[in-house]
């Protein structure tokens, strides 16, 4: 396979466009959840709070504003093909220029800091985002972006299981987790769950489980059905929309695993809320 070459200023309008279309548009699959959950949910308020998400959403996608005021902090997952050389610049200043003109341009609020204890002086634009890169074979570069709120990710957590937990210990750690938050991230949610590796790979796993649809189940069919038997307990209890009562506490829970140590069983539990602003381009 050749080597390709692909302008900077590409990369740069393609995470432009990608970080203001997901913070004005709806993803296909939580507008479908969103419906079916009105459908199904019992209370009354929350069926009506389940309607003004729907409509917020189509005025949001209507008019190109932000569905919500948090906009985020850029996240992006990289699959980036060996066979690509970026001509016209580096690929870190390409990404991190799209974002920028994403957030200025797309009048999106700017919520990152410089420094995250003593100064805290707003960047101004958002930047830096958090990239997550992987080189693979190939010609191509894929992108997985997000915004990621900071309501839900306050209320994440991971924690450095013992394989003595077994998987009743997996599931304690998510319950305990999602009840912990409860309306705070406000739901109906999306769970990220992140097992094994090590405690930083478990946490990058469960971030980009936020970002998968939620149309999608886990390949093996032990987290397939574990995820759905999550999200059965999850809606029982009873935070429902807004938190304000019912039985759509979470639209979704999406497991990503990755191979560990013989002495661990890292989990990390990512929320993501409502809006769960995501999209995906291939250069």
């Amino acid at each position: 396979m050749e080597i390709r070459t692909i302008p900077a200023d590409m990369v740069t309008d393609t995470v432009k466009r990608l970080f203001m279309d997901c913070n004005y548009e709806i993803g296909c699959d939580i507008s479908l959840a969103l419906q079916r959950a009105r459908e199904q949910e019992e209370s009354p308020v929350g069926r009506e709070v389940l309607s003004q998400l729907m409509e917020n959403n189509r005025i949001a996608a209507q008019e190109r504003i932000p569905i919500c005021q948090d906009t985020g902090m850029a996240v992006l997952f990289v699959e980036y093909g060996d066979r690509v050389v970026i001509e016209g610049g580096s690929f870190r200043d390409a990404v991190e220029e799209g974002v920028r003109r994403a957030y200025q341009e797309g009048y999106l609020r700017k919520s990152v800091v410089s420094d995250p204890v003593i100064d805290r002086i707003n960047t101004g634009d958002n930047t830096p985002a958090v990239i997550h890169t992987e080189i693979v074979p190939g010609n191509t570069i894929s992108f997985l972006a997000g915004g990621k709120g900071f309501g839900s990710e306050n209320m994440s957590a991971i924690k450095m299981l013992t394989p003595s937990y077994g998987l009743k210990g997996v599931k304690q750690f998510i319950l305990d987790t999602v009840e912990s938050a409860g309306p705070n991230p406000c739901p109906p949610i999306v769970v990220g769950v992140g097992i094994g590796g090590t405690f930083e790979k478990a946490a990058q796993l469960a971030k980009k489980a936020t970002l998968r649809s939620i149309d999608t189940s886990n390949p093996d069919p032990r987290y397939a059905a574990l995820e759905t038997e999550l999200l059965e307990q999850i809606n029982r209890m009873g935070f429902g929309p807004a938190g304000l009562g019912g039985t759509t506490t979470a639209l979704g829970v999406n497991i990503e695993t990755y191979p560990t140590h013989i002495a661990g069983m890292p989990v990390a539990v990512n929320i993501c809320c409502h809006a769960a602003r995501h999209k995906s381009a291939v250069i």
